[in-house]
């Protein structure tokens, strides 16, 4: 019978995702850390933290893989009209902190509580060190009204979670990443796990195998982080 390899704080290691033993969700690994040099490794493998306290911390590779690839992008008629009005403003890497306590707060409100504070502060880190990026939506007015962060590496964005709080502004900041991660020459976004909310902008599904050569094709051994260049980003519009 497959056993759940149990991680140590010693080395940040992990065992060939092959290994995973629940599909599809793919659970792989239990225990370790969430330092960035962990983090980095796992997210450079496909492998990436879900848990919930007080369990140890899960470490995750689905089979399969869904992942939006940037050409591929589908807006439909009702979010063209959304972004046609224009009744927002975008910002990139504002407030990063404040982007993933939202996160939080609507996984909590729809009963999940995964994104603990640990979860929290391991990706502020990562956002300290220049690797993990958000992308939020203001009304005219200045509030806060949806948005969205991951992790990139090399040419791949890795999405962690999004939310919303006026309808479809978490639509339109994957739809303004998409636009900057073009410009900076991505290729194409991780979002895990399929949901019908993804779908419907373009997102399928590929295989662990085919996801694992993309990133090897996409991002290098020595890779610590991603230059993207967020000054003066397209719009929707564009």
């Amino acid at each position: 019978m497959d056993r759940l390899t149990i991680l140590s704080k010693d080395k940040a290691h992990f065992p060939p995702t092959h290994q995973a033993l629940i599909e599809p969700n793919g659970l792989l690994a239990a225990g370790g850390d969430l330092t960035p040099e962990r983090l980095l490794n796992a997210y450079k493998l496909g492998i990436f933290p879900w848990y919930e306290s007080p369990n140890p911390i899960l470490w995750w590779t689905p089979n399969p893989r869904s992942v939006l690839f940037l050409n591929e992008l589908h807006i439909s008629r009702s979010m063209r009209k959304v972004l046609k009005r224009r009744e927002y403003r975008v910002f990139f890497d504002k407030d990063f902190s404040n982007v993933v306590e939202q996160c939080a707060l609507t996984r909590k409100a729809d009963g999940g509580t995964w994104l603990n504070g640990e979860m929290q502060q391991a990706y502020i880190d990562l956002h300290h060190s220049g690797i993990a990026h958000s992308v939020s939506i203001y009304d005219l007015n200045g509030s806060l009204q949806g948005g969205l962060y991951g992790i990139a590496l090399g040419k791949i964005f890795f999405g962690e979670s999004m939310f919303t709080i006026k309808p479809n502004m978490s639509k339109v900041a994957l739809i303004e990443l998409v636009n900057i991660l073009t410009i900076n020459k991505f290729q194409l976004i991780d979002c895990q796990i399929e949901t019908n909310h993804l779908t419907s902008l373009g997102a399928r599904s590929i295989s662990r195998m085919d996801f694992e050569t993309l990133l090897r094709t996409f991002i290098s051994d020595e890779v610590t982080e991603a230059s993207i260049d967020f000054e003066n980003g397209p719009s929707a519009l564009n």
